[in-house]
């Protein structure tokens, strides 16, 4: 099981941050001691205190203290035509990262697409020779080194595979694109939609063909989180806003780090977008 990417005092550090919104200010408009907020930063826990600073910061207070304490996770996926794998990047016992790439195949036609590589692209190219599927394309969310580490390996595998990505966030080898235009997996339709901000040109697939709508987001959005801001926070909650969450509810959600979600389930549980809960 894939746990959540982040827990209660990323999304409240990512927000301080992103805001440029000083402690000092956080407590002046909250009554919230320094000492306490900097104790929330450092993953000490206090109810009260959560609840004080989440809507100064533009977070749902709710969602966060339903963060804080692990009681949700999203149902899992079972679709045909989508695997998940999930490779260690950094093996830190302390502070283990793990990233995602996604196999997306047309069960009619046997094409299919990689999205990203993962720390190690070796379980998706296993996963493509064990379902027998013709691996054509592989798709860059963005160019941060998580994503793009074992692409070479991919190339090798596959010498004629199509590497694409945003022409805003080159990569070498990779062809480029602009934001908006269309490919194909076999019979599936795959469209771009430009969520920058974590990234200079981040991008979100949606995949339409399957059973149901898929949207291969990057670091965009995580499973009630999202990547940090770290080109611009308000572009990154813009983005995700008119480019992810106007996607229909029951659309799959492919993060780059932790469990798959939806769109329905980030809108009733996602601390960063509280005016999408019903």
């Amino acid at each position: 099981m894939i746990e959540l990417e982040d827990f209660f005092e990323d999304v409240i550090g990512k927000t301080i941050r992103g805001t440029g919104m000083a402690d000092g200010v956080l407590s002046f408009l909250t009554n919230v001691e320094p000492d306490a907020i900097a104790k929330l930063k450092n993953g000490e826990f206090d109810e009260v205190a959560v609840r004080a600073i989440a809507p100064a910061l533009g977070l749902d207070a709710d969602c966060l203290v339903e963060l804080a304490n692990r009681d949700w996770r999203p149902e899992s996926v079972n679709l045909e035509g989508l695997r998940q794998s999930n490779t260690v990047f950094d093996p830190d016992p302390d502070d283990m990262m793990t990233v995602n790439s996604y196999l997306i195949w047309d069960p009619q036609t046997k094409e299919a697409a990689l999205f990203d590589t993962g720390a190690d692209s070796s379980p998706a190219l296993e996963m493509v020779t064990n379902l027998g599927v013709d691996l054509k394309t592989l798709f860059i969310t963005h160019s941060h080194i998580d994503h793009i580490i074992d692409r070479e390996k991919v190339v090798e595998a596959h010498p004629e595979i199509r590497v694409l990505v945003n022409a805003k966030e080159p990569v070498a080898g990779a062809e480029r694109f602009a934001a908006g235009e269309t490919f194909s997996i076999g019979t599936l339709r795959v469209k771009t939609r430009l969520t920058w901000g974590h990234s200079p040109a981040g991008t979100t697939y949606v995949i339409n063909g399957l059973s149901r709508p898929v949207a291969i987001v990057g670091d965009a959005l995580f499973a009630q989180s999202m990547g940090g801001g770290v080109i611009s926070f308000k572009d990154a909650l813009a983005t995700n806003r008119s480019e992810i969450f106007t996607l229909e509810d029951h659309t799959v959600v492919c993060p780059g780090h932790g469990p798959m979600t939806s769109v329905g389930e980030e809108k009733a549980h996602n601390p960063f977008f509280p005016e999408f809960k019903s």
